[in-house]
């Protein structure tokens, strides 16, 4: 848990550097909530207090860390005990949970607060000493929506056209967004982090990574790393569809749940409502991990 928490730490201090303050009290209101919801809830089911583990801190800070500056303080809270109350501790608490909670908690408050969650501050370089105002900025991801056709005739668009960010602000984050997802550089940062301390292994990141890229190329619109470099797709790859809980045990398994979220994530920014499907592909991918653990499971040496 702190091996994680540490490595979100870049593309935290990123966030709080472009959307400022409302960043800043976002993040501590889902820490206070979690960490509260969790050590209420145990007291009030007569268990064993677990708030040592700092899995609800990691919970709170995943789920700032995709929610949009602007968002309003209590809203933040109602999520942050959604995601402790109901989607972990009603399962039993850590390791008992079948869905991410960051996660569910997400998807529970976009389609519960749907204004409020797709209204975005638009970032500022040193906004910490300031308050930026919400806007209805569209995000990358809403400007190439429309631009998906799988005829190669249809024109790409050049960085810096149509909505989308020039390379280096992709990179360093200077974009409309949630706080946690828009530094690709802080992201990759954090992911090589947790690979190097060997908490997370490469088959679940790379996979799904790979997937985006490779339907994007296909489907033509937006170049490929557009796709890549937006969104919740490398924040979702490095740090909740790599879950230990709520992914697969095997390395075959992982390839699989990793190249199905990918895959997932781009149907739906292809053909769903919204303009971005991190948040639901790796759920759903979460519902049938038992099934893939089955599937993936290796016969003893020797065995009919």
């Amino acid at each position: 848990m702190l091996d994680v928490i540490i490595a979100l730490i870049p593309t935290t201090l990123v966030g709080v550097w472009y959307f400022g303050l409302p960043a800043v009290y976002l993040i501590l209101t889902c820490l206070v909530s979690s960490v509260a919801g969790e050590a209420l809830c145990r007291r009030l089911m007569g268990r064993e207090q677990t708030i040592g583990d700092f899995s609800a801190v990691l919970t709170g800070l995943l789920l700032a860390l995709n929610l949009p500056a602007g968002l309003p303080l209590w809203m933040a809270a109602v999520g942050s005990v959604f995601a402790i109350v109901i989607s972990k501790q009603i399962f039993g608490g850590i390791g008992m949970n079948p869905f991410n909670p960051a996660l569910c908690a997400r998807a529970f408050m976009l389609i519960s607060f749907t204004g409020p969650m797709t209204t975005f501050v638009k970032p500022v370089a040193g906004a910490i000493f300031s308050m930026p105002d919400a806007a209805t900025t569209p995000t990358p991801l809403a400007a190439i929506k429309p631009m998906f056709l799988f005829s190669s005739t249809h024109p790409t668009p050049a960085a810096g056209q149509d909505g989308i960010p020039p390379l280096f602000d992709l990179l360093v984050g200077n974009m409309p967004g949630c706080i946690g997802e828009v530094s690709a550089i802080a992201l990759i940062a954090g992911g090589a982090y947790l690979l190097l301390r060997k908490v997370i292994s490469w088959h679940i990141p790379i996979s799904f990574v790979f997937a985006v890229w490779a339907y994007s190329l296909l489907a033509g619109g937006a170049p490929a790393h557009v796709q890549v470099l937006t969104g919740g797709v490398l924040i979702g790859a490095f740090f909740m569809a790599t879950d230990y809980v709520t992914s697969p045990i095997t390395a075959k398994g992982k390839l699989i749940f990793g190249t199905c979220a990918g895959l997932l994530v781009m149907l739906i920014r292809q053909f769903g409502s919204y303009p971005e499907g991190t948040s639901f592909a790796i759920l759903i991918m979460n519902s049938v991990t038992p099934l893939i653990n089955r599937w993936t499971q290796p016969k003893p040496f020797g065995a009919k």
